[in-house]
């Protein structure tokens, strides 16, 4: 799968220094792998989920460095492409605001 922007990846890291080997290690699986569907996506992260925003699309929600961050990402299997859309700290995910954003 391709990542869009991958210097989004890099610009969080620098925000948050200790998610940064979690957020190298998402990146290398993204890109080395091919996914065709949720299903395909979940043998590889087993606790990716679907979420609808307001724009009535889906994001997909993966933890990232155990339970501290999470990754919202939009992928399009069918194009084989990942945009990173947002990367929130658990308190900032569980307020919801960032469904109404997106």
């Amino acid at each position: 799968m391709r990542l869009i922007k991958p210097s989004t990846l890099k610009t969080w890291a620098e925000q948050f220094p200790k998610a940064r080997e979690a957020l190298a290690v998402w990146q290398r699986l993204i890109e080395q792998n091919d996914f065709a569907h949720l299903a395909a996506l979940r043998r590889v992260f087993p606790h990716a989920d679907p979420v609808a925003v307001r724009s009535g699309r889906t994001a997909t929600v993966f933890n990232v460095c155990g339970n501290h961050y999470r990754l919202i990402a939009a992928l399009h299997y069918n194009r084989q492409l990942c945009f990173a859309l947002r990367f929130l700290t658990h308190a900032e995910y569980s307020r919801n605001r960032w469904k109404d954003e997106l």
